[in-house]
């Protein structure tokens, strides 16, 4: 009787399919990016859609992928950008946002002016997200 449950937890539910997984992720991009950029509704929904996808990719009723063994030695290179953005963004942040001294939140919204645009990083940002959660 335990290897029937093995097998089963081996097999993956219909949503962790990427056949699956993905159109859903399309379409709540595409409803996303109709929100105005830096909106409150656009905050409220960020963090809904982040909420869900946590709450479903954590579920014990999902199986869970196998985690690398550890990180290559080439991955410590990508600290160092990582540090820099988010130093430079928590400065920016904390002085204040102006023209001379701009956020890169600031630096980024012409690009996400257009919902095409901001329906891409939605895209972009939720693939990403559900690929980390699902380790």
């Amino acid at each position: 009787m335990e290897q029937s449950s093995e097998l089963a937890a081996d097999v993956p539910r219909a949503w962790d399919r990427p056949v699956v997984s993905m159109p859903v992720i399309v379409v709540l991009a595409l409803v996303g990016g109709q929100l105005p950029s830096f909106s409150t509704a656009a905050n409220i929904y960020s963090i809904g859609t982040g909420g869900a996808l946590i709450w479903l990719g954590l579920s014990h009723r999902m199986p869970r992928r196998a985690a690398p063994p550890r990180l290559g030695d080439g991955a410590v290179w990508w600290v160092l950008p990582v540090a820099v953005f988010t130093v430079f963004e928590g400065a920016t942040y904390a002085l204040g946002s102006t023209e001379d001294f701009p956020t890169f939140s600031k630096l980024a919204d012409p690009v996400l002016d257009g919902p095409l645009a901001r329906a891409a990083a939605y895209f972009a940002w939720l693939a990403a997200f559900w690929a980390l959660v699902r380790r």
